[in-house]
């Protein structure tokens, strides 16, 4: 092995271990509450699908949520790990913001009294295990399963759906761009 080539390979193990650092035991911006919304921009092909339609840069948002004092963010997925099916499921903060799952993320805060945001989450948990399904109304998709959460708990997030014209997913949808642009959402640094 030459001097290069283990230059290289530790250069390369250096960067995967920095990659790693940002998401373990990520510090959050003052100010954040359970029910805030994390935006990601994805690294999987319905990232990049979502993306094309969706110029905001983002693709896929959960709530983030408190379990055992560790926050973790809920949302509808195509299954990201090999055990799990798709649907709304729970994952670490950690996990939802790994390199290997988003390029970037941004967390907004929801403009929201104690009570409404409380009522929320609850609506947000109850879908925990509904399937997830873009265009039938026996699933839920990301965007949609947060703003029908916010929305039971009597607050509008007053966004637009878009009418896409897709074969087979032809239909009104929530899509990140429409939500980023929310009055009710503030971002945090």
């Amino acid at each position: 092995m030459t001097a290069s080539s283990v230059g290289r390979r530790l250069l390369a193990l250096l960067a995967m271990l920095a990659a790693s650092a940002v998401a373990v035991g990520m510090e959050l911006p003052a100010g954040v509450q359970e029910g805030d919304l994390i935006f990601r921009e994805g690294t999987e092909a319905v990232s990049v699908a979502v993306m094309a339609l969706d110029r905001s840069g983002f693709s896929h948002v959960g709530m983030l949520v408190k379990r055992q004092e560790a926050w973790s963010v809920l949302h509808a997925t195509p299954s990201e790990r090999p055990d799990a099916a798709d649907g709304v499921v729970i994952d670490s903060l950690d996990f939802f913001v790994h390199p290997d799952r988003a390029r970037r993320y941004e967390i907004h805060h929801v403009e929201a009294d104690s009570a409404t945001r409380l009522r929320a989450v609850a609506s947000a948990m109850r879908n925990v295990g509904r399937p997830f399904l873009v265009a039938d109304t026996r699933g839920t998709y990301c965007t949609l399963l947060l703003w029908d959460a916010w929305r039971d708990a009597g607050m509008d997030l007053d966004v637009t759906f878009e009418h896409l014209s897709i074969p087979l997913l032809a239909g009104d949808y929530l899509l990140p761009g429409a939500l980023l642009q929310s009055a009710r959402l503030r971002l945090l640094q």
